[in-house]
């Protein structure tokens, strides 16, 4: 498949993208991840919160506010003073109804890309505060979705299939991107697959080329997890794709940038809770553009 170019980057302008994700006050993930990656990569991020929290939901102890309530009125304000946008970015969401407040964005932009992470779970879990109501109402936004980049979990309920793990050979990985497709997405990035030889490999592969024409990215894999990173990545890959770069490459480019982010992150103290510490790699994305 030859890479796939979706933004055509001038490099005068900077492009404003809609970041709908969570805000967690504690725990780097979400737009506390999004703000700062797309914007090193010359991005003018503009969030649409779609819950608070006091931390993230692997804390023992964690505060949780559906914002669903505010956001009809946050976006007529945006209408009312001609916003314009070039990309939709979504992530995680508070409640279903939110799934129309992206629609309503998609109506009234449409010609924003779609850049879809569906953060549902991972490692075969559902995360705490989504229901299979909200999971369900998820998938409605893979029709249409110029980048769809779910993890193994997310595949799963998306497709309405059982978690297959992480060791997926390649009939199986075709498979999944296959019904990923069929959903509607005109991209899909299916991120995770861990064969146990010392690497983690993500693929690549759209509508229009079909899946036999995929695209397999390795990156050495690090002997620990760290929460974030998928919310780090998706960013990372959605601003190298506002800078102008290829879906494959900003896909190599943003699982570079998650790499180098978690070997960083082991030297901070309680790093296993905290997130992926990627601040001293922002440099890498603004380069993109410098």
């Amino acid at each position: 498949m030859s890479d796939v170019t979706l933004y055509e980057r001038d490099p005068d302008y900077i492009p404003r993208v809609a970041a709908v994700h969570d805000m967690c006050g504690y725990g780097k993930c979400s737009l506390t991840a999004a703000i700062p990656i797309l914007s090193a990569a010359g991005c003018d991020v503009c969030p649409v919160p779609t819950a608070l929290f006091s931390a993230h939901t692997r804390y023992r102890v964690f505060t949780f506010h559906d914002t669903t309530d505010m956001l009809s009125g946050y976006l007529d304000a945006w209408r009312a003073e001609d916003v314009e946008l070039d990309a939709v970015y979504s992530g995680f969401l508070g409640s279903p109804d939110q799934v129309a407040i992206i629609r309503r964005l998609y109506d009234e932009y449409p010609d924003a890309l779609r850049l879809v992470d569906p953060v549902m779970g991972d490692g075969g879990e559902m995360y705490p505060t989504y229901t299979t109501q909200l999971c369900e109402a998820m998938g409605a936004l893979a029709d249409g979705a110029d980048v769809l980049m779910p993890n193994l979990t997310e595949a799963a309920i998306l497709t309405g299939r059982d978690y297959p793990g992480r060791d997926l050979d390649d009939a199986a990985v075709d498979d999944l991107l296959e019904a990923l497709l069929s959903l509607g997405a005109r991209n899909v990035v299916l991120k995770g697959i861990d064969r146990g030889d010392g690497m983690i490999r993500n693929y690549v592969a759209s509508a229009s080329a079909g899946v036999g024409a995929r695209r397999e990215i390795a990156h050495e894999r690090l002997p620990y997890m760290i929460h974030g990173t998928g919310d780090a990545f998706a960013s990372a890959l959605c601003g190298a794709l506002m800078a102008g770069r290829g879906l494959a490459e900003s896909a190599r480019i943003a699982g570079e940038f998650v790499r180098h982010a978690m070997a960083h992150t082991r030297d901070q103290p309680h790093y296993e809770d905290r997130g992926v510490s990627f601040e001293l790699d922002l440099a890498d994305l603004t380069s993109l553009v410098g």
